[in-house]
């Protein structure tokens, strides 16, 4: 147990301090522009057809569980505003993180490790290219940009799903379920809506750069290293859901 705890204390230093050196590293020059634009088109373009199914999908589900318990009240017309309060603040959010760590994570750090093992990193030292500037900096930003921008597009098509399961199966007028969701949009949920993607876009630039540039023992550490990037990603980011629920929900509870 001691071990274990040693161990996991020395990897979140490692973790930490890795961090602070990806932040260190926006301020320095050159800016690698066309990296960056490659990483957008992966990250977000790329993602898009995955968010696009999970927000519906995840939408359809959540108003027929809803739909099915108002109607026991005879509250099924309150279906949009149930929706708009779980998805803008909860289920947007977090399955879009989801989505993106189980992807883009995976993709980066067996990116990175492949060119550890392979002696590429090595080769830009050499060259006097800093490895962190090149490599983590466009895709911390890619995240930064493209996480909320999926978000808002799961959340969009989570609510349009909701729309169709109220309309077709649950009988609820359409102005009725949009006026509901048009009420919900107010700034506490709008802002706890875009917090959050931009924290899991960090959450995962940090892992899963680190778990990359740490990876050792060939190819069969960089496949290791990929699935503990993908775990860590995605533990983390609802572990810190949580936290940002409660601190950050109690802070702008006057404008939900």
């Amino acid at each position: 147990m001691n071990n274990w705890l040693k161990r996991f204390a020395l990897e979140l230093q490692r973790l930490f301090l890795f961090s602070l050196r990806m932040i260190g590293a926006q301020f320095t020059r050159p800016i690698y522009l066309r990296e960056f634009q490659e990483q957008l088109y992966l990250v977000g373009v790329g993602s898009l057809y995955l968010i696009i199914l999970a927000g519906a999908f995840a939408g359809q589900g959540f108003a027929i569980a809803f739909s099915q318990e108002l109607a026991d009240f005879g509250a099924k017309n309150y279906l949009g505003r149930i929706l708009a309060i779980a998805i803008f603040r909860e289920l947007g959010p977090v399955l879009t993180g989801l989505m993106v760590a189980a992807r883009v994570s995976a993709g980066i750090t067996a990116e990175i490790g492949a060119m550890k093992s392979s002696n590429q990193i090595d080769a830009m030292i050499a060259f006097g290219i800093d490895p962190v500037k090149k490599i983590t900096v466009p895709r911390l930003w890619a995240l930064l940009i493209m996480v909320p921008a999926l978000t808002i597009i799961c959340d969009a098509v989570a609510i349009l799903g909701g729309w169709m399961i109220g309309e077709l199966v649950a009988n609820v007028p359409s102005s009725l379920y949009w006026t509901n969701v048009r009420d919900r949009l107010v700034f506490g949920n709008l802002f706890m809506g875009i917090i959050k993607p931009v924290a899991f876009a960090l959450i995962i630039a940090f892992i899963s750069c680190y778990k990359g540039f740490s990876s050792t023992g060939g190819t069969k550490g960089v496949g290791k290293a990929t699935t503990e990037s993908v775990v860590m990603s995605s533990i983390v980011i609802l572990i810190v859901n949580f936290m940002l629920t409660k601190i950050v929900g109690s802070l702008i509870k006057g404008w939900i």
